[in-house]
């Protein structure tokens, strides 16, 4: 799995129009789920997203993790994070997922994620979506299994 954590001050998701999850403070997850993907990778996953020291202490310091700031998550999936871009100028994406096993990793991650963070919103797999967000930092990083 890839993910590509945001930390956002606020960020939703909209499906035709309609805002289908929506976050304050928090991180932002898009997920990308490799064919070779299995649920410990979720697990690892999921774990890592909510203990990531990347919130700012009282000093301006990244020390504190979303659980330790109460913080919300927005877990959107997105399987072109796992396009091959080397070879031609159109992505190769034969490392993603198929749909279904990519629906349910992404399902398991998200279910595992509520074990650890208060509030977790969602879009619409395989929907086509609109993503808001105010990166604060801006932070982005970048976590594999």
């Amino acid at each position: 799995m890839i993910i590509i954590a945001q930390r956002v001050s606020s960020s939703s998701v909209a499906v035709d129009g309609k805002i289908v999850g929506s976050i304050n403070k928090g991180l932002m997850l898009l997920i990308g789920v490799h064919k070779d993907d299995t649920e410990s990778s979720a697990d690892y996953l999921a774990a890592k997203c909510a203990d990531l020291r990347i919130f700012s202490d009282d000093a301006g310091k990244m020390n504190l993790s979303l659980k330790d700031i109460d913080g919300e998550a927005l877990a959107i999936s997105q399987f072109t994070l796992l396009g091959n871009c080397t070879k031609g100028r159109r992505p190769n994406f034969t490392d993603a997922a198929p749909a279904e096993k990519g629906r349910q990793l992404y399902e398991y991650f998200v279910k595992k994620l509520k074990e650890h963070v208060r509030k977790v919103e969602t879009g619409i797999f395989g929907a086509d979506m609109k993503v808001t967000l105010v990166n604060d930092g801006p932070v982005t990083i970048t976590i594999n299994s």
